[in-house]
């Protein structure tokens, strides 16, 4: 075996240096997430959706944070399920912001399943609920993307 095989080879057996990605790395600023949750409450029916997505998203990045500091993240994830509930209702007319949205969203349960499986068993019943939730929310946008 070559040696550049070898290198790919062990790097492939190695666990992830971070479960995070360089894009969840930067810290999340609270007044950053008031202001974004703010723009979402106020923004046009059409932009909503994709908002909120963002803002679930961000939350979901700072719930993973909070897990990885012994905190509780129980009422950033109870946040989380009512932003997520907002994507539910709201109705987008913009094509490639709801297609965008279904992306960040499929993204963010990924995320938080990745959580859900390296998260002590007292905090796993809020993220099942909140993963269910995210899921059938990105279900839903990509049926809406298909359907136009």
């Amino acid at each position: 075996m070559r040696p550049i095989g070898l290198l790919l080879f062990i790097a492939l057996l190695l666990p992830p240096l971070s479960h995070a990605s360089s894009m969840d790395d930067k810290p999340i600023d609270p007044v950053a997430l008031s202001a974004l949750a703010a723009k979402a409450s106020l923004a046009s029916p059409k932009d909503q959706c994709f908002l909120y997505a963002e803002l679930v998203h961000q939350m979901t990045v700072l719930a993973g944070h909070q897990l990885s500091q012994g905190e509780d993240p129980s009422a950033t994830l109870r946040a989380v399920r009512e932003y997520t509930q907002k994507i539910h209702l709201g109705e987008a007319s913009n094509n490639k912001r709801l297609k965008n949205a279904q992306i960040l969203m499929e993204r963010t349960a990924f995320r938080l399943n990745e959580l859900l499986h390296s998260a002590a068993l007292d905090d796993r019943p809020i993220l099942e609920s909140t993963l269910k939730n995210l899921n059938q929310v990105q279900n839903e946008l990509m049926m809406q993307v298909f359907r136009r």
